[in-house]
């Protein structure tokens, strides 16, 4: 008998991947549930504290390691029976490595330029913003990289940062937006 192993066809990888996104969507809808049952007196409290609007949004997608990942953004966080309700809103990010470079993009509405504040230390991007509304993001980076060789740009509510890899390890820095 053969040792080989039997390839996997174009359906195997569909059905593969069709059972893990029907897994993530159970384990979603199992969480928002939660953050519906609040009474609205629970909504008028969290009103009072001066907090809201609130923000939820995910998105689906694969992951570099082929695996279904669900990134969740805004001020709603799952943390335990109830939701909590932020202070900032965690923007949506997307993580391009373009082989020698990364591009970071987020969407951050509803500020002014000069009140977005970037620092990478390490293999993090941190994105702190404060306008009326507050924004807040680490976003770990694939690779380390050379925080000297930065460039960012902000337009219409999208921040694009575009960072050099490097082989050797990096300091704080803060990044000035073009």
């Amino acid at each position: 008998m053969s040792d080989r192993r039997r390839r996997k066809s174009i359906f195997d990888i569909f059905d593969e991947l069709f059972r893990e996104l029907d897994e993530e969507m159970r384990e979603f809808l199992e969480e928002s549930e939660r953050f519906w049952r609040m009474r609205p007196e629970d909504f008028e409290e969290l009103q009072r504290k001066g907090l809201g609007p609130y923000v939820y949004g995910f998105r689906i997608h694969i992951g570099p390691d082929g695996k279904i990942k669900v990134d969740e953004f805004g001020n709603v966080r799952r943390e335990g029976p109830k939701p909590k309700i932020a202070e900032e809103i965690e923007p949506l990010v997307d993580v391009i490595d373009e082989g020698d470079k990364v591009r970071i993009i987020a969407e951050v509405p509803g500020v002014e330029k000069d009140k977005i504040k970037l620092k990478a230390v390490g293999k993090e991007l941190i994105i702190q913003a404060s306008n009326g509304k507050k924004y807040y993001k680490k976003v770990q980076l694939p690779d380390e990289v050379d925080v000297k060789t930065a460039k960012a740009q902000y337009r219409n509510g999208v921040l694009e940062v575009e960072l050099k890899k490097s082989k050797k390890e990096s300091g704080e820095y803060e990044i000035k937006i073009e």
